[in-house]
């Protein structure tokens, strides 16, 4: 009895003493949730009302920002770290058959876990199944040491790749995303990190698997997507759920309908009822409200028309000709589509600047114009207009010619 009452003590003083943020992550829960949020979402004519502390709908073709709230502030992201983790593996791993031996600081981490054991043999590729599915921290800890050398030296590497992608407000200190000060990132980059790593055809076939089975030692595991909306929401196919005490609820999903492909982040919601509702609505109301239109092909009618008004518009002084052979820099068209949203369909322009006289010699590719493309009338990117022709000056020898040009006709005229 005695033994009873000790044993119950040290279990109760552990889970006190033990920072519960260590060892909260996700889990695999029943979808019980999912069928209330679609029926909660089903009015997507409004912009959701979300409880999601940070949110952004990220158009994955032309990486602009369909919906955002508090999308640019730093925050902790729990286990949506682990993209950055897969994809630094994937890049940096030879063979994913390579087998990996467990340490001992791999098996004891808490949290989440696969369930691995020291000294367990298992491969890169299962590791990357257990983290991306079940969200292993175990996993984390296994593949940053036999990529990284540990925890640290993988830490730099993830953080060396956010430097490679532009974030400015992304920080790495751990493979699985407990919570630490100085883990953080933001939605957007997050969206911009999910978007780059779906890229990867061994990322992204990961991450839409609904269930695996795996080998460890080689025996047979059945793991399954603690991924709430895959399989049930349509066009969902990826990526990844998170939670921590710090982070609260978090979910990162990609979900492509017709020509439409977005990445939703939803990040600090107080249930996963929440972040399921948050993650469905948002993703309803964008496929709902929001049209993918062609962008490049307006650009270039838009481009033909002006040019067919304008180009007997031009004046070289002292030059041999007028006639100026334009084109469109399209190196600097950052994307051919772009979702927009429904209101704003008939208000796409293309504004077009331009300079009309020039002293010869005028060398070919020399910026004339700028096209400015909008959308409600405002900017989102411009275009240089040039000159595919060089136009030379006329010299002794232009003047001379256009004499005896000019000379002959007159006798023959005569």
């Amino acid at each position: 009895m005695n033994f009873k009452k000790i044993f119950s003590i040290i279990m109760i003083l552990y889970f006190f003493i033990t920072p519960t943020s260590s060892f909260a992550d996700d889990y695999i829960e029943d979808n019980s949730d999912f069928d209330v949020a679609i029926e909660t979402s089903s009015d997507t004519s409004k912009t959701p009302n979300i409880n999601a502390r940070h949110a952004v709908v990220l158009d994955r073709e032309s990486k602009t920002v369909l919906f955002g709230k508090n999308e640019n502030e730093q925050c902790k992201m729990a286990s949506t770290t682990k993209i950055m983790t897969a994809i630094v593996v994937i890049e940096n791993c030879t063979n994913l058959n390579d087998v990996v031996t467990i340490s001992k600081k791999s098996a004891g981490t808490g949290g989440s876990r696969l369930g691995l054991s020291t000294d367990d043999k298992i491969t890169v590729e299962n590791l990357l199944y257990g983290l991306m599915l079940v969200s292993g921290n175990d996993a984390a800890v296994a593949l940053a040491e036999f990529i990284g050398g540990d925890i640290e030296g993988f830490a730099s590497m993830m953080n060396n790749k956010a430097s490679e992608l532009g974030l400015k407000d992304t920080h790495f200190v751990t493979p699985h995303g407990l919570d630490f000060d100085d883990h953080y990132t933001t939605a957007h980059e997050l969206a911009i990190i999910a978007d780059y790593a779906l890229k990867n055809p061994t990322f992204a076939k990961i991450v839409k698997t609904s269930n695996y089975t795996i080998n460890i030692n080689g025996n047979s595991k059945s793991i399954h997507n603690t991924n709430e909306l895959l399989g049930y929401l349509d066009g969902v196919y990826g990526v990844k759920t998170g939670f921590t005490n710090g982070a609260n609820r978090c979910l990162v999903t990609s979900c492509k309908r017709s020509n439409l492909d977005i990445i939703c982040v939803v990040l600090g919601c107080d249930t996963k009822k929440d972040r399921t509702l948050d993650s469905t609505q948002l993703i309803n109301y964008t496929f709902d409200n929001f049209s993918v239109i062609n962008l490049k092909e307006i650009i270039d009618e838009n481009f033909v028309i002006w040019k067919n008004e304008h180009l007997n518009s031009f004046s070289i002084n002292k030059g041999i000709s007028s006639k100026l052979e334009l084109y469109l820099n399209e190196e600097q068209i950052p994307y051919n589509n772009i979702a927009i949203n429904n209101d704003s369909l008939n208000n796409i322009s293309t504004n077009i600047s331009f300079t009309s006289d020039y002293n010869a010699p005028l060398e070919a590719n020399t910026v004339i114009g700028t096209m400015q493309v909008c959308v409600d009338n405002q900017n989102y990117f411009s275009i240089d207009i040039l000159n595919n022709n060089t136009i030379y000056k006329k010299d002794v020898f232009y003047y001379f010619r256009a004499f005896l040009k000019n000379y002959f006709n007159y006798c023959i005229t005569s």
